[in-house]
């Protein structure tokens, strides 16, 4: 059956960083539509070259995401995130690219006791990687406000599912656990995270293209509300793995307690959730069980390898 992406050609600009790998596209390197580049959002000699060949849309996944790396070293996830931001922005502006999709996060808006947050609210950041992001949904807003390009912003609560980097949460969990190796946790575990199947995302994401306004926000979430130990004693059950296992350790520093996303304009578009959590979390850590080829040459990685939780969001 025909996609109505079929007759799309695809370019992919990536740099290729410690989490960007060409084993990603395993799924679509033979595609004759799909075009990797490699280079640096945030270098207008990179971006000029692609857009000026007549692109209709640019969809910004691009950056830092790792909470924890970004409270080592804030720097890259400035430039990244904002400056990159701005470069792909402003070399759009220049080609009347004719859609820009800002792809964001629910940690702009910080953390919440109760309720959810709607897409009007006010932004409050905490760590480097969400004040970052923050910046960078200011600046397309601005660029849709003063130079009238057709900027759509999507704000997603946490991802997961296969070809995810393991310094995140439920993949690092996953990999330990096969190795019977402690399990990390921040605190009490208690911490809240919205959980989106990443397949779930991108239906949103396609939806959000088709049918989106300009310059309108999309939060997006699953209603999957899960603590940190939950997720935990639910990877060691599908493992048939002890709880022994599990490892408090001291909390991070600006440790948000809870993101929760109001999703009802998403749901106005006509979005559905296609995956419910236990069955689809079953599927991602049945993925990282039988697909060792890809996540075994990550364990170099300090933050992947490390007995100090790293667990990103």
């Amino acid at each position: 059956m025909l996609s109505k992406y079929d007759e799309i050609e695809i370019v992919n600009l990536d740099l290729l960083t410690y989490a960007g790998r060409l084993e990603n596209l395993h799924d679509v390197k033979d595609n004759p539509r799909y075009k990797f580049v490699q280079g640096d959002v945030r270098k207008v000699e990179t971006v000029e070259p692609i857009l000026k060949e007549g692109v209709d849309m640019v969809v910004n996944f691009a950056a830092e995401t790792h909470v924890d790396r970004s409270i080592v070293e804030a720097g890259s996830f400035i430039l990244t995130d904002a400056y990159g931001t701005y470069i792909l922005l402003n070399v759009a502006r220049k080609y009347d690219v004719e859609r820009f999709i800002q792809i964001s996060t629910d940690e702009v808006y910080g953390s919440i006791e109760g309720g959810s947050f709607k897409e009007t609210d006010i932004l409050d950041p905490s760590s480097p990687y969400s004040a970052s992001k923050a910046a960078a949904d200011h600046v397309a807003r601005a660029f849709y406000k003063t130079y009238g390009l057709h900027v759509i912003i999507t704000r997603s609560s946490n991802n997961y599912g296969p070809y995810q980097y393991p310094e995140k949460l439920i993949p690092k969990l996953i990999i330990r656990a096969l190795h019977d190796q402690g399990l990390p946790i921040y605190g009490d575990g208690k911490q809240v995270r919205d959980w989106i199947y990443v397949v779930d995302n991108c239906d949103a994401i396609d939806l959000i293209i088709q049918k989106g306004e300009p310059g309108e926000i999309y939060n997006v979430a699953s209603g999957n509300e899960r603590a940190n130990i939950e997720i935990t004693k639910n990877i060691l059950r599908i493992l048939d793995k002890s709880e022994d296992l599990i490892r408090f350790v001291p909390d991070r520093p600006g440790h948000d307690r809870r993101y929760s996303l109001d999703t009802a304009k998403v749901r106005r578009l006509g979005w559905k959730l296609g995956h419910e959590f236990l069955e689809a979390l079953e599927e991602t850590v049945d993925w990282y069980v039988k697909n060792e080829w890809w996540w075994r040459p990550l364990l170099r990685d300090e933050f992947v390898r490390s007995d100090t939780p790293w667990l990103g969001r």
